[in-house]
C-alpha cells in the first residue's frame, strides 16, 4: 500500500517541473533560439467497492496513468522523451501495461527537404493497411517503433520514407525487425495545367516487411481432432516463415468539390494466433468517394479485407503489436447511450464493410431553414462476413518451404485455406446501423439537437457470445446561451432492445461559467443490471463533476460510478470494467 505513493509523487513531481520549465523559458534569453515544450496528462481513481455494478478489487488506494512529455526544438533539431508512470494502471488495462519509465525518446534532424529520426518515432504509410504506429492512450496502444527514419522531399511533387526498427509492446520490444518504405508522387506539382483545373493527383506505394524467427510460444497445447477422436494438428511442430512481406498501392484523386481515394494491399502468409497459424495470403481494398460544398457534403466508403491481421509478434493477441490498421468504416459515437454496442473491426477471416453519409443545411428564411437554418445528416453503415475460408488438405509431415513451391499437403501439422471469391460475401450481418440528426437554432441563444439511431449488434462476433442485439436510441440536446459568459446545456436519451439489457435511461446538465468553471452532473439507469450472483437490480450509475481551465491547465475532479463496456477508436476496442469512486484528470500544454 505504501508503494502506492509513488502514484502521487509521479504526479506531482510532472506538474512542478513542466510549470518550472515553462517559466524558465520565458526569461531566460538563453535560449531564445530555442522551442521548449512540454505536456502532462495524469489520470487518477481512487476505487470504491460495489457488488452490485461488479467493480474489481485492487491492491492501491488509488490507480494512476500519468505522461510527462518534453521536447527541445529549433531550426534544424528536434529531441524529445516522454516519462510514463503506470506501475497501477486504471482498470481494464492488459497485465503488461503496468510499469513506469521513459520508452519514448528521440532525435530528429533536418536540413534542406531530408529529415533523419533517430529512436522512437511513429509513422503511417497511405491508410494504414499495412503500416501505422500511433498512440491512443485510452485503449493502452502505443505501438511505437525503435529505430531509424529518412524522409526525403527534396524533390519537387515526390515524398520518400525508409525505415526500420523493432516495435514496442508496452514495456518490452517484440523480437522481429519490421522494415518499410513509402512514395507519394504528387503529379500535380508537375504538371500546372492540373492546378489551373483545380486537380490534384497522389499516386503511392509502400512496402513493408516483418522479419521474425521461430516463436517457440506458438502452439503450445494446441490441436485439433477429427470425428474419431484423432489428432490432426499439432501446431507445436509448425516451420513458421522467417519473413512476411506486404505491399500497399493507393491513388487520391481530388476534382473541385470531388475526391476519390482507391487502395489496395496484401500481405504473404502468416500464421498467427489471430488465424489458427493458418498459411492463407491476407488482402485489404479500400473505396472512398465524397462531396463536399458549403451546405451540403456526402462520403460514401466500401472495404474488403481478408486476414490481414499483422502482427510484429504471431502468438500476440488482443490490442498489442499490431503493425497495420483496419479502419472500421463505421461513426464514431459520442453520445453515452450510442456507444453501448460499438463495433471492433474483424481482422481475421476478413469482413465487407459500407459505410455512406451526407448533410444538408435548409437556408436560412426557407420553409425548411427558418429563421437560422437547419442542418439534417443521414448515415448508414454495414458490416457483414466475407467468404468463409475452405480448408485445404491436412498433412501430418512435410514443412512451409514445401508449401511455397507448390506442396498444398505440406503444412506440417497445421491446415491450409485456399484463396477463394475475393469478391464473394458472406451470410452472416456483423454490424449495421443507421443514424439521422437534426441541428436546429430555434433562437439566438438556443441550439437543439436531435438524433435517432437503429443499430443491429451481433455480439458473438464482438464479444464471443450474445446473439444478434436490436437496439432504438433516441436523444435530444439542447444548449441554451445565457450571456457571454453563462451557458446551460442538458441531454435526455434512451435506448431499447429486447435482447439484452432492455431500456437504458440518460440525462445530463452541464453548466458552464466561462472562461474557467464548469459544472457537470449525470445519470444512466438500467433496472436489469446483472451481478456476480446473476441477480437483476436497477442501478444508476450517477457522476457529478468539476472543470477548472485557467489557460493552458485544465483540471477536473468528480465521483460516480460508471458502467462496464467496451471503450472503441477506430474500430479497436478494449474492455473497461465497472467503476466508482472518486476520478480526476490533469492536462498541461506549453
Amino acid at each position: 500500500m505504501t508503494n502506492c505513493k509513488t502514484a502521487l509523487l509521479a504526479l506531482l513531481w510532472g506538474a512542478a517541473a513542466a510549470s518550472a520549465q515553462n517559466a524558465s523559458t520565458q526569461g531566460d534569453n538563453e535560449w531564445r533560439k530555442w522551442r521548449f515544450t512540454g505536456a502532462v496528462q495524469s489520470d487518477v481513481l481512487v476505487p470504491q467497492d460495489d457488488e452490485t455494478i461488479g467493480t474489481e478489487p485492487t491492491d492501491c488506494w488509488a490507480l494512476t496513468n500519468t505522461y510527462v512529455q518534453l521536447g527541445l526544438v529549433n531550426k534544424y533539431i528536434e529531441a524529445g522523451a516522454r516519462l510514463e508512470f503506470t506501475e497501477y494502471p486504471l482498470p481494464g488495462f492488459e497485465p503488461d501495461f503496468k510499469g513506469w519509465g521513459v520508452p519514448y525518446a528521440y532525435v530528429k534532424g533536418n536540413y534542406k527537404g531530408f529529415e533523419l529520426t533517430g529512436g522512437t518515432f511513429y509513422d503511417q504509410f497511405g491508410s494504414g493497411l499495412i503500416f501505422r504506429t500511433y498512440e491512443e492512450r485510452s485503449l493502452g496502444i502505443d505501438n511505437s517503433l525503435l529505430g531509424g527514419r529518412l524522409v526525403v522531399d527534396a524533390i519537387k511533387g515526390v515524398r520518400l520514407k525508409a525505415l526500420g526498427g523493432k516495435q514496442r509492446r508496452y514495456w518490452d520490444l517484440n523480437d522481429s525487425w519490421v522494415y518499410g518504405a513509402d512514395a507519394e508522387f504528387s503529379l500535380h506539382d508537375w504538371f500546372p495545367r492540373m492546378q489551373e483545373h483545380n486537380t490534384a493527383l497522389t499516386l503511392g506505394a509502400s512496402w513493408v516487411t516483418k522479419q521474425e524467427g521461430q516463436d517457440s510460444d506458438v502452439g503450445k497445447n494446441i490441436a485439433d481432432y477429427d470425428e474419431n477422436g484423432h489428432p490432426i494438428l499439432f501446431y507445436q511442430g509448425l516451420r513458421q516463415p522467417e519473413k512476411v512481406g506486404s505491399f500497399d498501392v493507393r491513388a487520391n484523386l481530388r476534382k473541385g468539390n470531388y475526391s476519390f481515394l482507391a487502395e489496395y494491399a496484401q500481405k504473404s502468409q502468416d500464421p498467427s494466433f489471430d488465424n489458427g497459424y493458418i498459411f492463407r495470403t491476407g488482402r485489404a481494398l479500400l473505396l472512398s468517394g465524397s462531396y463536399s460544398k458549403r451546405g451540403m457534403s456526402f462520403l460514401a466508403q466500401a472495404k474488403r479485407s481478408e486476414d490481414m491481421a499483422f502482427r510484429s509478434r504471431r502468438s500476440m493477441t488482443l490490442t498489442s503489436s499490431f503493425i497495420n490498421h483496419l479502419p472500421a468504416f463505421t461513426q464514431q459515437q459520442t453520445y453515452s447511450l450510442a456507444t453501448i454496442y460499438p463495433y471492433a473491426t474483424q481482422n481475421v477471416p476478413g469482413e465487407w464493410a459500407f459505410q455512406a453519409e451526407g448533410s444538408y443545411t435548409f437556408k436560412r428564411k426557407t420553409p425548411l431553414g427558418g429563421k437560422y437554418g437547419t442542418t439534417i445528416k443521414a448515415a448508414f453503415s454495414h458490416v457483414r462476413a466475407g467468404e468463409t475460408p475452405v480448408a485445404a488438405d491436412v498433412a501430418s509431415s512435410g514443412n512451409y518451404y514445401d508449401y511455397l513451391k507448390g506442396d498444398k499437403t505440406a503444412l506440417f501439422g497445421t491446415k491450409g485455406f485456399k484463396d477463394g471469391n475475393f469478391w464473394r460475401m458472406g451470410d452472416e450481418k456483423y454490424f449495421q446501423e443507421f443514424s439521422v440528426d437534426l441541428d436546429k437554432k430555434i433562437s439566438k441563444t438556443f441550439k437543439l439537437n436531435l438524433k435517432y439511431l437503429h443499430q443491429q449488434y451481433n455480439k458473438t462476433i464482438v464479444e464471443g457470445e450474445g446473439g444478434m442485439i436490436k437496439a432504438n436510441i433516441a436523444i435530444a440536446e439542447g444548449k441554451w446561451n445565457i450571456n457571454r459568459k453563462y451557458a446551460l446545456r442538458a441531454e435526455a436519451q434512451y435506448l431499447h432492445t429486447e435482447q439484452d439489457q432492455k431500456d437504458w435511461w440518460f440525462g445530463l446538465i452541464e453548466f458552464s461559467m466561462l472562461p474557467h468553471f464548469m459544472f457537470t452532473v449525470s445519470d444512466q439507469f438500467n433496472a436489469h443490471v446483472v451481478d456476480a450472483a446473476d441477480k437483476e437490480h436497477k442501478v444508476h450509475y450517477y457522476q457529478a463533476l468539476v472543470t477548472f481551465t485557467q489557460k493552458s491547465h485544465r483540471l477536473s475532479v468528480g465521483y460516480g460510478k460508471t458502467r462496464a463496456g467496451y471503450n472503441c477508436s477506430g474500430g479497436v476496442c478494449r474492455f473497461v470494467p465497472a467503476q466508482k469512486g472518486l476520478n480526476a484528470s490533469y492536462t498541461f500544454n506549453f
